[in-house]
């Protein structure tokens, strides 16, 4: 089956032909660790986490690579503030990402390189770019000279003169051009540094994700991948950087991918508007499933509107899935012979179209609600699975998704199956008026109950 990605190289979808079907190498940009990430890095990190699944479903062998960036002035300047050492201040963050990304169900990358391991081959790519007169040394700094590129801008679509007379980059003495921009630059005793050919330093942010993955997954990858917002500068520089240290380069990436941007509320996220919303908190307040769909929801090219109402309908979303499975627990799913053919599946090949995915499920299972024949409802069970699967969903047993845990303030399972036996007792007593009040009782405090031929089934209110 034919995989299409939208290329922002080209500006158009297209088919995407990897350069040996036996490896395919795939990178997409981790965090600068100076914090906890926010909401729109964790719609990052799921996207691409859903297409290296597709992708591991159309090729034997793929190597996904994200960084974790953890020498940058940010960590400097927020380790300094809170008085911690450096090093440790980096790691606290490295670990705190890695937790959210296991809440939010994305798979652990097959590498995860760090920056600060690599400068011996950042030191060597830095040396090539100045022997190939790509770079320059000036007062203890090494910079790209973007003039030596006669194609620079092709990844954003921008023009050099253009970008020139509008830029709003670093003026400084030591550069040739405004545009030029820091491979290696100088530490005092009190910031991280390393030896070099120019002196006691650090790397350039737009250097490290070059060096690595040039390391670890060669001089061109099939796949690139981050946010709309890296595009220019971040990706444009390393694509410079990576062309231009080697000769006959083959253009250092084939195929750019960039998830749009997120709003809260219909506000583009921003710290100056107040709606800067971490990830680690809205994790703390719903499921890691719940945010992971709210995430997959719209198209991955398309703005994210982040919302109580896309968490409700995401919540509505999972609840009649779980409800399939649970109303069919005493069915063995028929797995579906050939994946690749099924509607949703169809729609994730075609550039990751998550919500006509999503709408074939919605699909599926009314199927299932339809139907009382048992083989019919294996076979729509094994295909509702196969695509959660891939969608990384439904990683949970259904009673304990219906049943949660409550948070805050809210019912134990203990006191809900207590108020649930009182009620069958009155109702067995026919006092229909406490029957009720404990069914309101319930719903007050969050708790749907259903009476069912199996009994009577509870869950909470998303």
């Amino acid at each position: 089956m034919t995989l299409y990605l939208y290329n922002t190289l080209s500006g158009k979808k297209e088919v995407f032909e990897p350069q040996d079907p036996n490896r395919v190498t795939f990178y997409a940009c981790g965090p600068t660790v100076y914090n906890y990430v926010h909401v729109g890095n964790g719609r990052s990190a799921v996207v691409f986490d859903l297409l290296n699944r597709l992708l591991q479903k159309l090729y034997p062998n793929v190597i996904f690579a994200r960084n974790i960036t953890d020498v940058d002035d940010k960590i400097n300047a927020s380790a300094k503030e809170e008085g911690v050492d450096i090093k440790q201040y980096a790691e606290r963050f490295t670990e705190a990402y890695a937790d959210d990304m296991q809440r939010l169900g994305n798979q652990v990358p097959t590498l995860q390189p760090k920056a600060t391991e690599h400068i011996p081959q950042i030191i060597d790519i830095i040396q090539r770019l100045i022997e190939r007169g790509h770079a320059y040394e000036s007062e203890g700094h090494v910079l790209f000279a973007v003039e030596s590129m006669d194609d620079y801008g092709r990844l954003s679509h921008r023009n050099l003169d253009d970008m020139l007379a509008g830029a709003r980059v670093e003026v400084a003495d030591y550069k040739r051009n405004p545009m030029d921009f820091v491979l290696w630059k100088p530490s005092s005793d009190d910031l991280p540094g390393w030896d070099s050919p120019w002196g006691r330093g650090r790397p350039g942010w737009h250097i490290e994700c070059t060096a690595m993955i040039m390391h670890h997954l060669g001089e061109t990858i099939d796949i690139h991948g981050g946010g709309s917002d890296l595009v220019f500068p971040h990706h444009e520089n390393e694509m410079a950087q990576g062309k231009c240290c080697v000769p006959d380069s083959h253009g250092y990436a084939r195929y750019w991918v960039h998830n749009a941007m997120l709003d809260v509320e219909g506000e583009k996220m921003s710290k100056s508007l107040g709606n800067f919303t971490l990830l680690r908190d809205v994790l703390d307040a719903f499921p890691g499933e719940l945010v992971r769909l709210a995430l997959l929801s719209a198209h991955y090219r398309s703005n994210l509107n982040w919302s109580e109402q896309l968490i409700h309908q995401s919540r509505q979303t999972l609840d009649r899935l779980y409800t399939v499975l649970r109303d069919s627990e005493d069915l063995e799913p028929d797995m579906p012979a050939d994946l690749l053919s099924l509607e949703a599946i169809q729609a994730l090949l075609d550039d990751l179209n998550t919500p006509k995915a999503l709408a074939a499920l919605h699909e599926a299972s009314g199927r299932f609600f339809k139907t009382e024949d048992k083989a019919e409802r294996a076979r729509i069970k094994g295909e509702i699975i196969s695509v959660c699967g891939v969608l990384g969903l439904l990683q949970e047993d259904p009673e304990s998704w219906f049943k949660g845990d409550g948070g805050e303030g809210g019912l134990t399972e203990d006191e809900i199956e207590a108020l649930i036996q009182a009620r069958q007792d009155a109702k067995k007593a026919k006092d229909f008026a406490r029957a009720d009040a404990i069914r309101d009782e319930l719903k007050e405090k969050g708790v749907v109950i259903q009476d069912t031929r199996e009994g009577t089934r509870w869950s909470r209110e998303g």
